[in-house]
């Protein structure tokens, strides 16, 4: 029987995926900030999480989950 293991930087970028589904951006950003992971370069990662952001799309973003929640 063959399993085939994910590679870390796919596990990564679904769970980021995730979380920015289900978390406001600026709570991702600090759970990113708080948690660093081995080799791991939050920067890298965060450039990545955001490479297609502004700060008006992330306020936006922020503007539209706070409004779902109320």
């Amino acid at each position: 029987m063959n399993v085939k293991m994910p590679r870390g930087q796919e596990v990564i970028q679904e769970a980021l995926e995730i979380l920015e589904q289900h978390m406001e951006p600026a709570k991702v950003a600090l759970l990113l900030s708080i948690w660093q992971t081995g080799s791991d370069d939050y920067i890298k990662i965060k450039d990545q999480l955001f490479a297609d952001e502004t700060v008006k799309t992330l306020y936006e973003k922020i503007q539209t989950y706070q409004n779902s929640k109320e």
